[in-house]
């Protein structure tokens, strides 16, 4: 069964990388650590059937692709090319359902940051705001329309 695929209104997102400071802060331990916390949230979730069995493995993955982004050696590149997040994200129907679960899930994990790994404080808002326009270029599955009931 194939699916329409969705454009989310206005392209790609137009928002700001994340601070390379966040990396000279945290170190790739404290990156890895982070995305490790955030599969675990992600594997309590509904969502948890859209990613790989290895958790841990995904969790790696998807921590090389931060580590760059937030100022670190570009891993993910070194490691998997070229990141084209979208096209390998369009396998899975994602919603904006889904896009929210998915936030909720970082959100969890963002609560204690600067504590837990180091995270700068004052780059929270700023991740924050990358990861919301990120994640709505993830959404590939228009919304539900539901009909309108008449008479």
């Amino acid at each position: 069964m194939s699916r329409a695929v969705y454009v989310p209104p206005g392209g790609p997102p137009r928002v700001n990388p994340p601070s390379p400071e966040i990396y000279a802060a945290m170190g790739a331990e404290n990156i890895v650590q982070m995305l490790e916390d955030f599969y675990r949230e992600l594997e309590r979730s509904w969502l948890r059937p859209m990613f790989a069995d290895d958790m841990v493995a995904a969790s790696r993955k998807s921590a090389a692709f931060f580590i760059g982004l937030l100022g670190g050696p570009p891993l993910y590149h070194q490691l998997y090319g070229n990141p084209a997040m979208r096209a390998r994200h369009m396998p899975f129907p994602i919603d904006e359902a889904a896009r929210q679960e998915w936030l909720r899930c970082f959100d969890v994990v963002l609560a204690d940051a600067p504590a837990r790994y180091a995270f700068p404080a004052e780059h929270l808002a700023g991740f924050r705001a990358f990861l919301e326009g990120f994640s709505g270029w993830m959404v590939n599955t228009a919304p539900e329309v539901k009909p309108i009931l008449g008479d």
